[in-house]
This record gives C-alpha cells, structure tokens and sequence, in this order.
C-alpha cells in the first residue's frame, strides 16, 4: 500500500474523517433519543403508541439502510424537500439506527424490574414521571454494552453517505481513487480512519462492560 497517497490527497481525507465524524455524532445523539422515545412507545399501556413504535421498528429494521437514505436524498424532492448529500445521509442513518436502539433499550426496560414502575406510581409519579427519572436510568445501565455495539456499526453504516455524495470518508476516496487508479492504497487508508474511531470506540465498550460487571 502507497502511503504517500495520503500525504498527496490528505486534504481530501482529512475532510472526509472530519464529515464522517459529525455524521455519526449527530446520528448518534439522534438515534438515541428517538430509540428511546420509541422504546417506551413499545412498552407503554396505550394501544396506539404501541403500534407506533412497532411499525416503525418492523419498517426500518427490515428495510435496508441504503433505501432509508434514498428515501430522503431522492424521494423527498419530489414533494419540494431537498437535501443535500450529507443532510439526507445523516438524517437516514439516524432513523435506521434508531430501531435497533429502540429494541436495546426496550430490553433492558423490561430487564428492569416492574415494582420499581409499581413503586414510582404508588408515590405520585406520573407514568412519563416514572419512566424518566426511575426506569430509564437503570434500563440505559444495562444496556451500555449492546449500545456501544450499536453505535460502532453506526459508525461503519455511515459510509454509506458516499453513495448520495454526502462528502464522508468514502466518498472522498472514491475521488482519490479516481485521481490515482490505485485502489488498495485509496481506500486501505480509509480502512485505517475507520480502525482510528471504532477501535477505540470498542474498548471502551469492553471497559465499561467489565465495570458494570465488577458493580453487579
């Protein structure tokens, strides 16, 4: 592999891990909130919310995510909404991830135990009141791992934002590669930025999960 590629298109790269980066930490903060938004729909004792949160989860978890950003790059436009490539891909990715986030929390809700809802009610609390302060909390505890592990694939997804010209890692190297005929080196360097965020990202995953294992 040429390194010398990156000396030479480093602007390009540099770019790229700079969109990449924003993309996912806007995807993240949004995924997350309308995960667990959507996770007490699921759980929640009205009907209606219920199907809400169901559909949207059997929609988008079975819908690849490559769709989900079309949807919004090139289906919105012709009802008057135009997106830009990074817009329409974060946006996406979000909403994609935000289903699997939604089941991870629903999980560790339901891993939390019921007296505790049944406790909050009997001393006043709202059902909104008690999830936010007294289940939520402990649910999110529980989930940290699988979370962590949701927001590294995130990460990865995210490269699909070169496909609608969403100015990310990859789709600066897809210009590099153009420039250079060489592919090996074009994107293994790509590979190495990719490496930079998720390996870190992992461990600490690993820590936090070997912490809350010690606590327990």
């Amino acid at each position: 592999m040429d390194f010398s590629i990156f000396f030479d298109y480093q602007d390009y790269y540099l770019e790229g891990f700079r969109n990449t980066v924003l993309s996912s930490l806007l995807a993240l903060v949004g995924s997350f909130a309308l995960g667990t938004v959507l996770a007490v729909f699921r759980i929640a004792p009205v009907k209606l919310l219920n199907w809400i949160g169901t559909v949207y989860v059997e929609f988008f978890r079975n819908v690849p995510l490559l769709i989900s950003v079309f949807i919004f790059y090139s289906g919105l436009p012709s009802i008057g909404i135009n997106m830009d490539g990074f817009t329409a891909g974060t946006l996406g990715l979000a909403i994609y991830t935000g289903a699997f986030i939604c089941e991870t929390i629903r999980a560790g809700i339901q891993a939390v135990p019921k007296g505790q809802l049944e406790a909050a009610r009997s001393a006043g609390m709202t059902y909104t009141q008690a999830m936010r302060y007294i289940v939520l909390p402990q649910a999110i505890k529980i989930v940290i791992p699988p979370l962590g592990n949701q927001f590294i694939n995130l990460i990865k997804n995210s490269s699909v934002l070169g496909v609608i010209a969403g100015l990310d890692l990859m789709y600066n190297a897809d210009l590099v590669n153009s420039s250079t005929f060489d592919t090996p080196s074009s994107y293994g360097i790509v590979a190495i930025f990719y490496l930079l965020l998720t390996i870190p990202l992992s461990q600490m995953v690993g820590y936090l999960e070997r912490r809350l294992a010690r606590s327990n």
